[in-house]
């Protein structure tokens, strides 16, 4: 039985408008990297005559494969996908000039109908969050291979990211009908949580977890269902999931980091801040970092706090450097700890090439930071439009609504969010409860 990712399409207005850090369990790049796998690696050169060789499938034995069969277009495929991996894991942008070069040598070997190299490419620009291009990518993937089902999964990641959700509903439905294996699965689970459905979401990603044949997909389908459980305010299951996960891949960052946010909720502030830290010596994210330094400022850790948006800024320096679109992280830090005129200036960059709802919400949010809360709630009612339970985007619209009188709404948006995920945020749930109770009392 095939996932019906698209058998209750969004209506219209709900179609305009969600990588991960509320980027909604899941980040820029969602299932590209990691949870899938291009193809084994082809034929197309005589093995080498050597009898020691590192394990097969491991970045040193690709290297080594291209290394003694240069002419084998799979293998440098492969090898370029190797390195977009270990960029996405290790947080070194540096590794991403090592996969281009890999994957445009695969291009080089065969041009035509280079299926692996094209899926590389398009897992390339999106990691680089220049989804156009993935999304052009992905096209000419699934023109040279119209029946192979990782093409189809790197198109519907370019559409979510680029916020055109029906053509990406249809993609995921596409990849389910030629393959239903874990990582189909998980895209059509993501189809549900987009809209709201985290019920549904749930049986999908417990169904991919069933048909996982790797500790990856089964690490990256705990991390989705520990975050599923905190979106209907259950901790304890949050809690369960990240630690099953961490059973099977105890240096997991993804699980590290959703058992760190299950911790905080749980009141356990100590082991959470060392489950962050665990987290960001695998891999300092920007999500991690902030998590981290947002849950040392709620402790009044002030230097611990700043220690972590210390590392961020200079991360922000380098993206700058690379003229690279702002992920929503760096946005929100931007607008809560910066300049909210810098954050409403990235946030609008982005949106240029990234009509993601978790933009448009983070969009939202500098544009309220920076006094303009009219633009601002436009924005927000975006980032809202698919029906995404998102306790932080509720949070940010009602601030925004309540700036601008509008308290029965306001209202409204912190109940649903309270109700949601009680715990949503170190800073913003105790202030999303203090601003319902000004509200409650204003005669």
């Amino acid at each position: 039985m095939h996932a019906q990712a698209s058998a209750h399409p969004a209506s219209p207005t709900r179609a305009r408008m969600r990588n991960t850090a509320v980027v909604l369990t899941l980040g820029a790049v969602m299932f590209t990297v990691g949870a899938v796998g291009l193809a084994p690696v082809n034929g197309g050169a005589p093995e080498p005559a050597v009898h020691l060789s590192p394990p097969r499938g491991t970045l040193a034995a690709l290297q080594f494969r291209v290394r003694h069969t240069p002419l084998d277009s799979g293998a440098w495929a492969a090898l370029g996908m190797s390195y977009v991996q270990q960029a996405r894991t290790t947080a070194d942008p540096a590794t991403y000039g090592r996969a281009e070069k890999a994957l445009r040598r695969s291009l080089t070997v065969q041009p035509a109908d280079n299926a692996n190299a094209q899926i590389g490419m398009g897992a390339l620009a999106a990691a680089r969050h220049d989804f156009p291009s993935a999304l052009n990518w992905a096209r000419k993937a699934t023109r040279s291979a119209p029946y192979n089902p990782v093409a189809y999964g790197v198109l519907a990641d370019a559409y979510t990211q680029l916020g055109r959700y029906p053509a990406s509903y249809q993609a995921v439905q596409r990849m389910n009908d030629l393959r239903p294996d874990a990582p189909a699965l998980a895209r059509a689970s993501y189809t549900f949580e987009l809209r709201g459905r985290t019920g549904e979401a749930a049986a999908l990603m417990r169904r991919s977890l069933d048909a996982a044949s790797t500790t990856g997909e089964r690490s990256f389908a705990h991390a989705v269902l520990s975050t599923l459980a905190l979106q209907t305010g259950d901790p304890r299951q949050a809690y369960r999931e990240a630690r099953t996960g961490l059973r099977d891949a105890p240096g997991d960052s993804a699980l590290l980091e959703a058992s760190a946010r299950a911790q905080a909720a749980l009141g356990r502030t100590r082991q959470a801040i060392a489950d962050y830290q665990a987290a960001i010596a695998v891999a300092p994210l920007p999500h991690y970092l902030l998590g981290l330094g947002e849950l040392e400022q709620s402790l009044g850790h002030t230097d611990q706090a700043e220690a972590q948006y210390a590392v961020l800024r200079g991360q922000e320096t380098i993206r700058r450097s690379g003229r690279t679109p702002a992920d929503t992280d760096a946005i929100l830090f931007e607008a809560d700890h910066g300049s909210p005129a810098q954050a409403v200036t990235m946030a609008q960059h982005a949106l240029k090439t990234r009509g993601f709802i978790a933009v448009h919400d983070a969009c939202a949010w500098a544009l309220h930071r920076a006094g303009r809360d009219r633009e601002a709630l436009r924005q927000a009612d975006q980032a809202l439009a698919l029906g995404t339970r998102s306790a932080l985007f509720l949070y940010h619209r009602a601030v925004i609504r309540h700036s601008l009188g509008d308290d029965a709404e306001a209202r409204a948006d912190l109940e649903a969010a309270l109700r949601t995920e009680p715990h949503f945020h170190p800073l913003h749930a105790p202030a999303a409860r203090a601003l319902l109770r000004r509200i409650d009392t204003t005669p």
